[in-house]
């Protein structure tokens, strides 16, 4: 007998981790929400990029230290995919070099070990949905010893868009930054895209990334 399909909206995740216990203990808490689905399990950073690229699932779930292949190399390798899942890194330690790395491989954000299952579930959420920056201060953190090691040489922001990359990057979803610039959500929503596009960022996080390594925003 066929598998039901997927129903709209749900979010298709991969996980990968080479501890079958913390894949298991992963699965048993997403899949009991009805907007989340674990769609496959890797041991190591090969069989992840194998599964993502048969499977396309929307998000990875990814351990950073496996065997064969890291979780930051194989982080780099399935975000080349022609449609990249987003990358959700998996860590024991918040400031461990590894989650550093993996946000400057492309990683849309990390999730410590150690958290609740609510934790880990919005954290699913808000990765999937983009909508806001996961850990904002913590990103900051990690990123403040790299902070301005080259200048922006992209097009030019202008003044509103500076403005909503700055709360962005202090992890502001749209609905905030619509009260805080008397805005509507749709033209936060228009603003946020056109500064991912000048920056070439392909999410919220990775614009960040950016902004702060090029001095567009202060750590």
């Amino acid at each position: 007998m066929s598998e039901p399909p997927t129903p709209p909206g749900r979010v298709r995740i991969l996980l990968a981790d080479d501890e079958p216990l913390v894949r298991q203990g992963m699965r048993l808490i997403l899949d009991a929400e009805d907007d989340l689905e674990v769609i496959g399990e890797a041991g190591d950073g090969a069989e992840a990029l194998a599964l993502a690229r048969r499977d396309a699932p929307d998000l990875v779930c990814m351990d950073v230290r496996m065997p064969d292949i890291d979780g930051i190399r194989a982080t780099e390798l399935v975000l080349r995919l022609p449609e990249p899942p987003k990358v959700l890194v998996v860590t024991t330690f918040e400031h461990d070099g590894y989650v550093l790395d993996a946000l400057l491989a492309g990683a849309s954000g990390f999730l410590l070990k150690r958290s609740g299952a609510q934790e880990m579930v919005q954290a699913v959420r808000t990765i999937a949905h983009g909508d806001s920056l996961l850990f904002p201060d913590a990103v900051r953190t990690l990123l403040r010893p790299r902070a301005r090691s080259k200048g922006y040489t992209g097009p030019a922001l202008t003044t509103r868009e500076q403005e909503v990359l700055e709360a962005v990057a202090g992890g502001a979803t749209n609905a905030e930054i619509a009260d805080r610039l008397f805005l509507g959500v749709e033209t936060v929503r228009t603003h946020v895209a056109s500064v991912l596009r000048k920056l070439g960022a392909r999410d919220r996080t990775q614009a960040t990334v950016i902004a702060y390594r090029t001095g567009l925003v202060d750590p």
